[in-house]
């Protein structure tokens, strides 16, 4: 399979040519580790294939990583990283109101696992411990605090005593989310049909659920 450079910068997320140019070898391993992930999923390809496809000698990728594994943990570190940035700006600290800006949430949420399915791959279906990387791990908390300060906004609307737990609505909500842009709202070719928009079947669960909170009119 011969990918052209569109194919490449989206599974990449638009970061550049297939390639070790300018001594940055770093940069092109995980841009290698993407398009392997792209093409054949997180647990299909070797240390060396990386190494083949950035151009450079099986052993040169141990200056920068241990093993395949922690050059994958890298991967999903830089995916939560953008993550975050993306639900946050999507939040926008809840304006103009909650409920909105809560569907918002979702809707970047779908948007990140088609616009970057391999970093979503590295992400979630790797099998990489959070706890092997602190970095990995507060990245992976931080794009997480952005739902869970979403629900505890929701919640706060509620009589004190009818308020359930933002960290259980926050949980569920994002087992929804993930759910549906896993199966029917992911970029690569793991995505199944559906026969109405992802966004629109996330939209409809969440009022669902939402509802009977009694968080929605």
């Amino acid at each position: 399979m011969r990918w052209t450079k569109n194919d490449r910068d989206s599974a990449s997320g638009g970061e550049g040519p297939r390639g070790y140019h300018h001594g940055n070898l770093k940069e092109a391993l995980v841009r290698a580790a993407l398009e392997l992930i792209a093409e054949k999923g997180p647990a299909g390809f070797t240390f060396a294939d990386a190494a083949r496809w950035a151009g450079v000698s099986p052993a040169a990728p141990y200056r920068h990583y241990k093993s395949r594994e922690e050059l994958i943990a890298d991967v999903a570190r830089r995916g939560f990283e953008l993550f975050a940035a993306a639900l946050d700006k999507a939040w926008d600290n809840g304006k103009p109101d909650p409920l909105t800006a809560f569907n918002r949430l979702g809707n970047a949420y779908l948007d990140f696992a088609k616009d970057k399915p391999a970093y979503y791959s590295a992400m979630f279906e790797a099998g990489v411990p959070q706890d092997s990387d602190p970095q990995l791990r507060a990245a992976g908390e931080s794009a997480f605090a952005v739902l869970r300060t979403a629900a505890e906004r929701l919640v706060a609307s509620l009589p004190a005593k009818e308020r359930p737990p933002a960290l259980m609505v926050a949980l569920h909500i994002w087992a929804m989310t993930h759910g549906i842009a896993s199966l029917f709202g992911r970029g690569d070719r793991a995505r199944r049909t559906l026969p109405m928009a992802p966004d629109e079947l996330l939209e409809a669960e969440v009022l669902v659920y939402l509802r009977g909170l009694g968080l929605t009119a």
